[in-house]
This record gives C-alpha cells, sequence and structure tokens, in this order.
C-alpha cells in the first residue's frame, strides 16, 4: 500500500517521476492512512495493548497506528524513512505540537531502529510493521533490514507484527494495482506491482530469526468519496512511481481512472473490498 506502499525507489533507467513530497504524505495522511484502521485495531485487540506495552513502529507514516495505541495507554516510538510523514506524526503524536493528542510516552526518531535505542530503557515489547509487504517485488528486503536493527532492542519473546495482502482473489484493489504493473512494463524493474504470495509474511519472519505466533486475516475495505480522491489516495501509496517514470502522472491518472469505473457506485463514491493479513512472531 513508501510506501505504504513502498516508499524507497528501486533503481531503475530513466529519470524519477516528480512528486510533491508533502501533497503526497498529506494525501496519505488524510485519504488513505484510515483503510488500514481495522488491521491496527485487530492486531492490537488481540495482543492486549495497554499500559504495559512499549511498542516500536517501524514505518510508521504519518503516526494513526501509533495514536491508537497511545489511546490505549501505551508508550510508542515511531521511525519512518520519509521525513514529510513524519511532519505530520509529530502533529499528531508530540505534546507542544498543535493538534497533538498524546501525552509524554510518544517519541518519533528520525533514522533507523538503532537511533531509537535509550541506555537503562526497558526493551521494547511490541514491534509493528504495518506496511504491507508482498505488493512489490523485492519490498520485504528493506524490512529485513529494520527487522535486524529491532530485534536486539525488544525484550525476550516481544510480538513483532508483520502485515500483507490477502489473496488478490479477495481483494478488489488487486485490478486496479495491475495498471501499476502494465504502465510500468517498458522499465522491466523489479519495482513494479505483483500479487501478495501465500507465504510472504512468513518467509520475511524466518529469515529475520523470529518465531511464528499466530496470524490472522482482516476485512480492510477502501473507501473514498469520489474519484479523485481514490486516484490520489492509491499514488499516495508510491505504488504507482515506476508507473509514471515509464509514462508520466497524466497518463497513470487516465489509467487509473477506468480501471476504478466498475468500483464507482452510484451516488459517485467509490468502494473496493480488500482482506489483508498479518502475522505475529516472536523474538528469540
Amino acid at each position: 500500500m513508501t510506501p505504504t506502499l513502498v516508499r524507497q525507489h528501486l533503481p531503475h533507467a530513466g529519470a524519477a517521476p516528480r512528486v510533491d513530497l508533502r501533497a503526497r504524505a498529506r494525501d496519505w495522511s488524510e485519504i488513505q492512512e484510515r483503510m488500514l484502521v481495522p488491521l491496527y485495531e485487530a492486531v492490537y485487540e488481540r495482543l492486549e495493548v495497554g499500559p504495559a506495552t512499549r511498542l516500536l513502529g517501524l514505518g510508521c507514516g504519518s503516526g494513526l497506528s501509533l495514536l491508537m495505541a497511545a489511546a490505549r495507554g501505551a508508550a510508542v516510538t515511531g521511525v519512518d524513512a520519509s521525513p514529510e510523514r513524519m511532519t505530520l506524526a509529530r502533529e499528531r503524536l508530540l505534546p507542544g505540537t498543535p493538534g497533538a493528542r498524546t501525552g509524554p510516552e510518544a517519541r518519533l526518531v528520525d533514522g533507523t531502529p538503532r537511533d531509537t535505542a535509550v541506555p537503562g530503557a526497558p526493551g521494547y515489547t511490541l514491534v509493528t510493521a504495518f506496511e504491507p509487504i508482498g505488493c512489490l517485488a523485492g519490498d520485504s528486503e528493506g524490512l529485513g533490514g529494520l527487522l535486524a536493527e529491532a530485534t536486539p532492542l525488544t525484550q525476550r519473546g516481544a510480538a513483532v507484527v508483520l502485515a500483507g495482502w490477502g489473496p488478490p482473489e479477495r481483494c478488489a484493489t488487486a485490478s486496479v494495482m495491475r495498471v501499476a504493473t502494465k504502465l510500468a512494463e517498458p522499465l522491466r524493474t523489479s519495482g513494479s506491482w505483483r500479487p501478495a504470495r501465500r507465504d510472504d509474511l512468513e518467509d520475511v519472519a524466518q529469515r529475520a530469526g523470529l518465531r511464528p505466533d499466530g496470524s490472522g486475516r482482516v476485512a480492510c475495505p477502501f473507501g473514498y468519496a469520489d474519484v479523485d480522491s481514490a486516484v490520489r489516495g492509491l499514488k499516495s501509496t508510491g505504488l504507482f512511481d515506476a508507473a509514471m517514470t515509464a509514462t508520466d502522472q497524466v497518463q497513470v491518472d487516465k489509467e487509473l481512472t477506468e480501471a476504478l469505473h466498475p468500483h464507482r457506485r452510484q451516488d459517485g463514491t467509490v468502494w473496493m473490498p480488500n482482506v489483508f493479513r498479518y502475522l505475529i512472531a516472536r523474538t528469540p
């Protein structure tokens, strides 16, 4: 779904698309991020997130998942590769920032998980990686590096949550995402969208030395006020960057609008049922 659903741009021929990163981060925060709220809620409920929880959010985006955990009483720390999204997260979370709604137990750290370490502080009891993997070829490698840094900062047996897209036949958005693959084909890059595979999450956990300890599926429908909002929200994920490089933004907007047509309802809204999957694993 950076990101979100992957933020880094993989090498390819040609110049990167011109993107207003601030506008994209705002679209993510105001349109797209809320689509994953059912996933956040299901995980927090299952793991009984509360005052005893010390949470590290990898790829925390604009901070909505952290805000929901903090509302349950958890102490939250977040890191993300996008400065623009981190700016929005600070507005939501940090004391003294206009619009912030949590207490002093929220931290946002520029850098990597290693930079969140505090000498003498207890280890994290929960690590979340809510950015769904399995939507871009090669998108799990970067997550593996983050997990390698985060795991030593946790308590023994801490929960690590990985998230990914469900089966394509259960995700209406999959047909729309194929636009990204079709338009990016001339580049023949590994950074194009692909359907999720059944064992994506387990493979990442195994490579990171984590022990699987349960999984689940959550309905996360994508609903938008209109087609324009849907196009902006989907592009904010970063999944169409390769397509914009291979063609241009106008062509991507046109193709997306056409692909969204079957999902448009009579009142002009756009509705796409989806299922997301999560894996709970434990640190050694």
